[in-house]
């Protein structure tokens, strides 16, 4: 691959990142019915709205267009996931249980990509670095949600 395809692959993925991160609590917060729990959830996903609309600013900045979203097949698969295991239990723990263990692939995908494209943009590192700080501090925010 050429360093602009290395950038693209890059870029993409760490984007793709943060919209699995936005389609989860999208798919999710109508399913939420207390309202302390659906102020957190919301405030993470401004977190993730806000790294998503630095890495589109960054892509237009390299000159990267048409930086890729999932895939239908990958969200209808996020959208059943949720949908299938909210349908006979909403509650705090389970949804809390639920956006854990998302918040974590989240943060493996991250440690992974880090290693994948190690040496490629120092500003996507800086982007991948502070998606990992988020999803960890939405694991600890998340915890209390357990009880």
């Amino acid at each position: 691959m050429n360093e602009k395809e290395l950038l693209t692959s890059y870029i993409n993925a760490v984007y793709q990142n943060t919209r699995t991160a936005i389609q989860s609590i999208e798919d999710i917060l109508p399913k939420v019915e207390d309202d302390g729990f659906k102020k957190e959830l919301a405030s993470q996903q401004d977190g993730y709205y806000t790294i998503c609309k630095e890495i589109e600013m960054l892509a237009k900045s390299e000159g990267i267009e048409g930086i890729k979203d999932n895939n239908w097949f990958e969200k209808a698969r996020l959208w059943s996931s949720i949908k299938m295991s909210t349908m006979t239990d909403k509650s705090n723990r389970h949804i809390a249980e639920l956006m854990l263990l998302g918040t974590f692939m989240g943060y493996l995908t991250c440690v992974k990509d880090c290693y994948d494209h190690k040496g490629i943009s120092k500003d996507i590192d800086e982007m991948l670095e502070k998606l990992k700080n988020l999803e960890k501090t939405n694991l600890e925010r998340l915890m209390p949600y357990l009880n």
